[in-house]
């Protein structure tokens, strides 16, 4: 099965005065539907701290999909999507498209997401909302395309997206 990073990026949440709900929430998800969650971590919003751990579980564990939540908004240290955007090789950007489409049916406040989608080498990255709620309704939406296309990616699936 699929091997899974997932980041968590919040100030708060890195120096525990904040219960990291949506990271928790991402982990379930993916293992029910029988993914391995490599590695799980709280970063601060930092461009560069994130950045450095996209590239070390993708180049060095070797995941198969990185699943970030947070930092995605328009506050000034929302930085989520550069951090992904300088680590990805090439851009995934229907997933995002299909992440705020799906939310924008339940919140018109879906249109502030600035999250991204992308692939460095053989690992998809796909930035989640920072709420609990938002990403339980985005990860249901997505999940199933997400694991054909991870097929694709890794070489276990023949057939081409349309």
């Amino acid at each position: 099965m699929f091997k899974v990073g997932i980041i968590t990026a919040s100030d708060k949440g890195s120096i525990g005065a904040r219960e990291d709900k949506s990271g928790e929430i991402i982990s379930e998800i993916v293992e029910s539907k029988g993914y391995i969650v490599t590695k799980k971590i709280i970063l601060p919003d930092e461009e560069q701290d994130i950045y450095n751990e996209i590239i070390n579980m993708a180049d060095n564990l070797k995941v198969d999909l990185i699943l970030t939540t947070g930092g995605t908004g328009f506050s000034q240290r929302d930085v989520t999507p550069e951090a992904t955007v300088r680590a990805c090789n090439r851009m995934a950007n229907g997933i995002a498209e299909a992440i705020r489409y799906y939310s924008l049916s339940i919140t018109p406040r879906a249109m502030l997401s600035r999250g991204v989608s992308g692939i460095r080498n053989k690992t998809l990255i796909i930035n989640l909302p920072g709420s609990p709620k938002a990403v339980k309704e985005s990860l249901d939406y997505i999940l199933e395309s997400v694991h054909h296309g991870l097929e694709i990616l890794i070489g276990k699936s023949q057939d081409c997206a349309r």
